[in-house]
């Protein structure tokens, strides 16, 4: 009987510990410019103003496989709201992402990082890594490993991000970034 205490003690420790989000402690937010499953490009940057979610992750990573419905549901719940998702692939074929994809379809943007330079920088040494990054483009908070993304640890750290934005600073910064986004579309068409 003591062991089956001492057993449930410890998934409960485990499972508080999955929970736990670290501040980020390592300078100034990497940024990057990586392609799409359709070869456009996004930057950090065009997102400023926004929450985002960044998510490091592989198909052949199982934990990353399994958290991808939760973050789904996240973004879908917080669509409203100044909320972004990226979630970035480390190094695999177009072919194996795209047969992933079919099985669980996303509906935020999947991007490639072919050379895994930008998982470096962003120090990803475990997948799955995912970084809560504020409206102001700086990382606040790191997650190592698999979590329940629509629960409510996670959801309450990306409400304080949230809460954070000013709601007229949030539209002024979605307009002037959806303006970056058609300037660079129109000047790529001359």
């Amino acid at each position: 009987m003591r062991w089956v205490i001492v057993l449930a003690a410890c998934a409960l420790a485990q499972a508080a510990a999955a929970a736990e989000f670290q501040r980020w402690t390592h300078g100034a937010t990497p940024a990057f410019a990586l392609g799409d499953l359709k070869g456009r490009v996004h930057r950090l940057a065009d997102y400023r103003g926004k929450v985002v979610l960044v998510n490091f992750w592989a198909t052949w990573c199982e934990p990353c496989r399994d958290e991808m419905p939760s973050i789904e549901r996240l973004r879908v719940s917080l669509s409203a709201e100044p909320f972004e998702v990226l979630a970035i692939n480390l190094a695999e074929p177009l072919s194996r992402i795209e047969q992933f994809l079919a099985q669980t379809p996303l509906s935020f943007p999947v991007l490639r990082d072919r050379d895994t330079q930008t998982a470096k920088a962003w120090r990803a040494r475990v997948l799955p890594a995912t970084y809560l990054v504020d409206a102001a483009g700086r990382i606040r908070y790191v997650h190592y490993g698999e979590l329940d993304w629509a629960g409510a640890a996670a959801r309450a750290k990306v409400r304080e991000l949230l809460g954070s934005i000013p709601r007229n600073a949030a539209d002024r910064a979605e307009r002037s970034a959806d303006g970056a986004k058609r300037a660079r579309l129109a000047a790529s068409a001359r």
